[in-house]
């Protein structure tokens, strides 16, 4: 029973995570063609993100271990959706809180390297590998507790988070590899600016509603 439950619960979330990181890539290959702004993700782009994607839903969830209340729950009624309504709600809520704060960063990294279209593009992209990230934790992390989003991480959660990092070095950073990206190496404030931001809308979205959820079960709600 509680690896059955185990096994339901990372499939949603797996589910969650796949609606969501898509938001802000979909936004980002869309508005800026939509306002007549130059391109920011090119199809080799969205391909390099699938490589920080597949894994986290094949291999990341799956190997999560069961949420602390997992047999403490009531029995869920079998005619329920797996991915029901409020699931949907809720991951198209994070997704569209990581368009923000990318869509905010690629905004800023325009206006402060007007001159250097490839450096802004690749401060956004870091914006966004950074919202993926944000969002593989707060996906895997317990409803009842944020701290768990950082403990007790998985050996494949620490390699997934570890590449996808490294990965976005080298892409920014190796020279054969930036060009053929279209990217410029931002500098060190930038790149700050870019994977803060990129996190801050999906993580603050995240303490907030967690925030009204201790408000609410303090008062008996």
């Amino acid at each position: 029973l509680g690896e059955g439950r185990r096994i339901f619960d990372n499939v949603r979330r797996s589910m969650s995570y796949i609606l969501a990181v898509h938001v802000p890539i979909a936004g980002m290959a869309i508005l800026p063609v939509a306002f007549g702004a130059p391109t920011v993700l090119f199809p080799v782009h969205m391909a390099l993100l699938e490589f920080v994607i597949d894994p986290a839903c094949a291999l990341v969830f799956e190997a999560e271990p069961a949420a602390a209340d997992a047999m403490t729950r009531k029995p869920r009624d079998v005619s329920a959706p797996l991915f029901g309504k409020r699931d949907m709600l809720r991951a198209a809520g994070d997704g569209l809180a990581g368009l923000v704060s990318v869509a905010a960063v690629d905004i800023f990294a325009r206006g402060a390297m007007a001159e250097n279209e490839p450096a802004a593009r690749a401060t956004t992209f870091a914006a966004i590998v950074s919202a993926n990230l944000a969002l593989i934790l707060i996906f895997r992390g317990s409803e009842a507790d944020v701290s768990t989003a950082l403990r007790g991480m998985t050996p494949i959660l620490k390699r997934v988070l570890g590449l996808a990092l490294l990965g976005l070095g080298l892409a920014l950073y190796v020279p054969p590899l930036a060009g053929l990206l279209k990217f410029s190496g931002p500098g060190p404030v930038a790149l700050a600016a870019g994977l803060l931001g990129g996190a801050a809308g999906p993580v603050l979205l995240e303490l907030l509603r967690r925030s009204v959820r201790l408000i609410r079960a303090k008062n008996g709600r």
